[in-house]
């Protein structure tokens, strides 16, 4: 079997131990006689995977008390809606930063329901994170949101914003389980599984308990994240088999050391990356330095036109979805957790020899 270094943003690369384990369960889960995939939602042994996922979940994050973990449908981009639906009244002023392509998508979709204000905007490019010291936040804001990893444009905060009372909502689709994060500075925490978290499908939101109950009376019951709660995320049948898949993800992470140990990982696999770029002169970054993003590589060649080229012999040498966004264009790696440090070097190896070739 041959298995390529998948640098794709996602749907993305999955731990083969992962894969293994779901190949060997999947016509017999443990047993039963049935796969996962035909198991009642509401039965003990489903119960029981979600319950177990659930623990790990909470144990890897260190989610507090006090905080609901819910497993949705949608993606990221269904709780763009359900930010403002669920913590703002109609006409309230909500705050947004922009740092790219998902802000901008997160923003329109909260200026169908709120009134929006974006307190900071990285504009031009998108190339950095504008200092907190000139954002504009409104006096008595619903909420403030941001993202914390732009995907297409490769740019990470490297700090969680203090905003004082006001509850901090973030899209962490790219970066949630890449590191330890402090969930108790934030009031609602979302995101798409398909980086680090499981399959595409399913989407984790993790919400502070004095939030829920204010969802407007025009919410669906499926975006009300009370009634979600309330139900166990089973107010609806649930994508049960990528539910599954985010559990094998959550014991693989368990089993790495948990989030320090694969943190530590992630910042040793974006420095290597990082240095072949910066000691080139054949390839560039453009984002800056203090805004780089550990998941989300992005560069260019100096020759654009050896761009299809490089895809080419990339393929060639076992390493593929490298193709920047159609919007930004150049190359783009994503290294997410199951991206082992085998494929980054593989990478910066291919891109010397890419360069000796044709700089």
């Amino acid at each position: 079997m041959t298995r390529f270094f998948n640098f794709s943003p996602g749907p993305a690369v999955l731990p083969a131990e992962v894969l293994q384990q779901a190949r060997d369960e999947i016509v017999d889960w443990r047993g039963t006689g049935m796969s996962v995939m035909e198991m009642s939602h509401r039965g003990k042994e489903f119960i029981g995977i979600a319950e177990r996922a659930e623990s790990d979940l909470r144990e890897l994050l260190s989610v507090p008390r006090n905080y609901k973990v819910l497993f949705m449908q949608g993606g990221a981009t269904l709780q763009f809606a359900g930010a403002p639906l669920n913590f703002s009244v109609a006409g309230q002023t909500v705050d947004y930063v922009n740092t790219g392509a998902w802000s901008k998508k997160a923003i329109g979709e909260a200026k169908r329901y709120s009134k929006v204000n974006v307190a900071a905007d990285a504009g031009g490019a998108y190339c950095s994170i504008p200092p907190v010291a000139t954002w504009n936040a409104s006096a008595g804001a619903a909420y403030l949101h941001y993202t914390p990893n732009e995907t297409i444009g490769g740019v990470e905060f490297n700090f969680v914003p203090d905003m004082g009372n006001v509850p901090l909502v973030a899209d962490m689709s790219s970066t949630l389980l890449s590191r330890p994060i402090d969930v108790s500075r934030f009031g609602m925490i979302y995101a798409g599984a398909q980086k680090n978290i499981g399959p595409a499908g399913l989407t984790v939101v993790i919400v502070r308990d004095d939030l829920l109950g204010r969802a407007r009376t025009e919410t669906p019951s499926v975006l009300d994240y009370a009634v979600v709660a309330k139900d166990g995320s089973m107010l609806n049948t649930p994508p049960t088999y990528a539910w599954y898949l985010a559990g094998l993800v959550f014991q693989w992470l368990k089993r790495q050391g948990g989030l320090s140990a694969i943190g530590e990982r992630n910042r040793v696999k974006a420095a290597a990356l990082y240095d072949a770029i910066d000691r080139s002169s054949f390839y560039e970054n453009p984002v800056a330095k203090d805004a780089r993003s550990w998941m989300n590589v992005v560069f260019t060649l100096a020759r654009p036109e050896l761009d299809k080229t490089f895809l080419t012999e990339a393929k060639d040498a076992g390493l593929v979805t490298l193709e920047g966004h159609r919007s930004v264009g150049g190359m783009r790696a994503s290294l997410y957790n199951a991206m082992p440090m085998e494929g980054v070097k593989a990478l910066v190896s291919f891109m010397a020899e890419f360069e000796r070739k044709h700089a």
